[in-house]
């Protein structure tokens, strides 16, 4: 039984008036997000959390659907079959007990949702054996 922890930091835009300060400077975060692998960007209009939650578990699973995932291919039916076995209508009906009904379901993983960028705004944590953040 191995454990997988996932840790995330987020990294502060650049402060200042140096060379590399000034290139960055307005820069959006999606814009400078996109080298980085460890960041995925969910493109999904709607049902996005379910999106994001199937992500993240495909690539702790090394599941060999995460990249077609990533570029929302074969996740629709995925996601739709999540929330029709959960019982949830995301678009109706946001919010905490909706994440409580998705962890019940996925009580594998560690579910922490953060409310903005910060790693001090979490609005949602559990406890198990693998991260999802």
């Amino acid at each position: 039984m191995d454990t997988l922890i996932v840790t995330v930091h987020s990294v502060k835009l650049p402060v200042g008036f140096g060379k590399q300060a000034m290139k960055n400077m307005g820069t959006p975060l999606p814009v400078m997000a996109h080298p980085k692998k460890s960041i995925v960007e969910v493109k999904a209009e709607e049902n996005c959390l379910a999106h994001a939650l199937l992500i993240t578990i495909g690539k702790v699973d090394n599941n060999a659907n995460y990249k077609p995932y990533r570029q929302v291919r074969k996740i629709r039916s995925v996601v739709q079959t999540l929330l029709q076995e959960t019982g949830i209508n995301l678009p109706n009906d946001p919010g905490i007990p909706q994440l409580v009904r998705l962890k019940e379901h996925c009580r594998h993983y560690k579910i922490t949702v953060y409310q903005s960028l910060s790693c001090k705004d979490v609005i949602y944590y559990t406890m198990t054996s693998k991260d999802i953040v």
